[in-house]
């Protein structure tokens, strides 16, 4: 299987859109830092963390849920605070939980899609590290969503 979720593979055929330094400058984009933060209390980390780090908790009261990647077998989590962007960028996933009591979790994810985001799941009742529970489904989405991405992408190529 060709996995296209991967920064250092290339896509086979379909060239990478990388903007350039100087165009990420005049964006307002900064170099090698990401665009959401990790924010745990009142401190602010800059990288994402494993998701299950934060799955025994409930959410922050100050965020809408954590993004997650899959990275290396692993989820890795970045918070989404509540004065940001509210909507999911494409082909990412939220999971936001809540507590349901007797050390329960009850947790949901959405998928980003081109023009909304939709409920891509819900698990009721989870209890302690549920990361590993959630990890298959998330997993499998954003490498199909992925995959549908780079065939788009060849479709139109050939229709032109």
């Amino acid at each position: 299987m060709t996995r296209y979720d991967r920064p250092d593979r290339p896509c086979r055929g379909i060239p990478r859109a990388v903007p350039s330094p100087s165009a990420r400058r005049q964006r307002g984009d900064r170099a090698g830092r990401p665009v959401l933060t990790l924010v745990r209390g009142s401190e602010a980390q800059r990288i994402p963390v494993e998701l299950s780090a934060l799955t025994r908790e409930p959410m922050p009261a100050d965020v809408l849920g954590a993004l997650v990647t899959p990275a290396h077998g692993r989820l890795m989590a970045t918070w989404m605070p509540v004065g940001g962007p509210s909507r999911v960028l494409q082909g990412r996933v939220r999971l936001s939980w809540t507590s349901a009591g007797d050390d329960r979790m009850d947790v949901t994810a959405h998928l980003g899609l081109a023009r909304t985001q939709v409920l891509l799941a819900v698990w009721p009742g989870l209890r302690g590290d549920w990361s590993g529970v959630v990890s298959p489904t998330v997993t499998e989405v954003t490498e199909l969503h992925a995959a549908l991405r780079v065939a788009t992408v060849a479709l139109r190529r050939r229709d032109d």
